[in-house]
């Protein structure tokens, strides 16, 4: 494994923490858009490792909660990491934005039917499910704008990073009177 690819987990993993132990909208977090990220940039394997991994550090300090609600939202994730399969360097950003929808929409229709299914807060008939689902609208909205989002922000400072990393450092820097008058860069090798 190279220092990069490490790096690379380890930011991944980092945001995914922090992104769902600091305040924020109910379902925006970036859980989503680790999963994809990870599967772009770390490989295919880590598209399943990363996310479920942030999610189990930060449960740990959130707090679990019904199982079998909860196994219906690791079990969504593993659905959205399946998912990210669809995504690799040279997919265009229409299809990224449909996958995410598509990462939404499977993590709505989940998580809502278990809270329908295992929670006493709705009847069990079909009318009580399509009020769970009718209540979860919101929440949908923000799971997708948060989405959105953090693939933006992860993408573009990933793609940043890439090309900064690229340019070669100066080779020479000339100063005069604490005035930088000149620098002469080192041939850069693509």
């Amino acid at each position: 494994m190279t220092r990069r690819t490490l790096l690379s987990i380890l930011a991944l993993l980092a945001v995914g923490i922090v992104g769902r132990l600091t305040p924020h909208l109910p379902n925006a977090t970036p859980i989503t858009a680790i999963t994809f990220s990870a599967r772009r940039y770390v490989g295919r394997v880590w598209a399943f490792v990363i996310p479920l991994s942030a999610m189990l550090v930060s449960d740990v300090f959130l707090g679990f909660y019904d199982w079998k609600i909860l196994l219906s939202v690791y079990g969504s994730f593993l659905c959205i990491s399946l998912i990210s399969q669809c995504v690799n360097k040279n997919t265009d950003p229409m299809s990224v934005l449909a996958l995410t929808a598509m990462a939404s929409l499977v993590f709505f229709l989940i998580t809502n039917f278990s809270v329908w299914l295992f929670s006493p807060w709705y009847e069990k008939s079909v009318a009580g499910l399509l009020y769970a689902y009718e209540l979860g609208i919101p929440f949908l909205r923000n799971m997708f704008m948060g989405d959105i989002f953090y693939l933006l922000s992860i993408a573009g400072i990933t793609e940043v990073a890439r090309r900064i990393s690229r340019v070669s450092p100066p080779r020479q820097v000339f100063i005069s009177g604490g005035a930088l008058i000149g620098v002469r860069y080192a041939p850069t090798h693509a």
